[in-house]
């Protein structure tokens, strides 16, 4: 599914029938929206300011291990199925290609892009997004064109909003290379994690709101930070830790 795709299936939000925007914004929407995107701009600044040391050092350790730039863009599905480049640390080899999928013993993995990969530090140059308004702090997972050419309905809803740096898939799946088969990962994800994602996604679509991403970014930092494992449930998308 091309890029050109996913826009027109982002259009069909706009049609009769569909559940986020089948209708003008309410005041109080208009003001949710105004309030998510004021903390995203207050959180993504302050938060590019107090990590720049530790961008710097993954900067200069990507550059040392391999050759090539500590930085890539991978293409993804944007808010309404704009394009979007989405800038990350590189943690893969220069020369490596391949799945979108990154499995616990990927060998195209340098040994510094794994610790990337487990602490989630690959992905903090997408606060960059998220200041530009491409990305928001929370929101739904962005996709390749091709897993959103398998849901084209659903992500009508999901593309409505803007995709987030984290959101309920993202806690909920924050484990995945681990949970991927090795052997037939495109096909297990495609299967079993895709359609659950999906399902998180648009229950996010049609809750967003201010507080719920408060308690999103919240049960976010247990998971990042203190390294707990974090349940998401599947019909109210409440979170709490999971039962060792």
């Amino acid at each position: 599914m091309s890029v050109t795709t996913a826009r027109e299936v982002a259009k069909a939000s706009s049609r009769p029938g569909q559940s986020v925007a089948d209708s003008e914004p309410s005041a109080g929407e208009v003001l949710s929206g105004a309030a998510i995107r004021s903390l995203d701009v207050v959180v993504a600044a302050s938060l590019l300011v107090v990590l720049l040391p530790l961008m710097v050092m993954t900067l200069i350790a990507v550059r040392v291990e391999s050759a090539g730039p500590a930085c890539f863009r991978c293409d993804r599905v944007g808010y309404r199925g704009r394009p979007l480049r989405m800038l990350k640390f590189r943690k893969m080899r220069r020369d490596a290609h391949g799945l979108a999928l990154t499995t616990k013993e990927d060998l195209r993995l340098t040994r510094i892009g794994g610790l990337l990969s487990r602490l989630k530090i690959d992905e903090i140059p997408q606060l960059f997004h998220v200041l530009r308004g491409e990305m928001s702090l929370v929101g739904p997972r962005p996709e390749v064109a091709e897993f959103v050419s398998l849901h084209a309905e659903d992500y009508a809803e999901i593309l409505a909003v803007r995709p987030g740096m984290t959101g309920l898939s993202q806690i909920a799946f924050a484990d995945e290379g681990r949970i991927l088969d090795p052997d037939d990962p495109v096909t297990h994800y495609v299967s079993r994690i895709l359609p659950q994602k999906v399902a998180l996604d648009r229950m996010y679509a049609n809750r967003r709101s201010l507080s719920f991403n408060l308690c999103i970014l919240f049960w976010t930092a247990a998971t990042v930070l203190l390294r707990r494992q974090v349940a998401v449930h599947r019909d109210s998308g409440k979170m709490n830790l999971r039962r060792r």
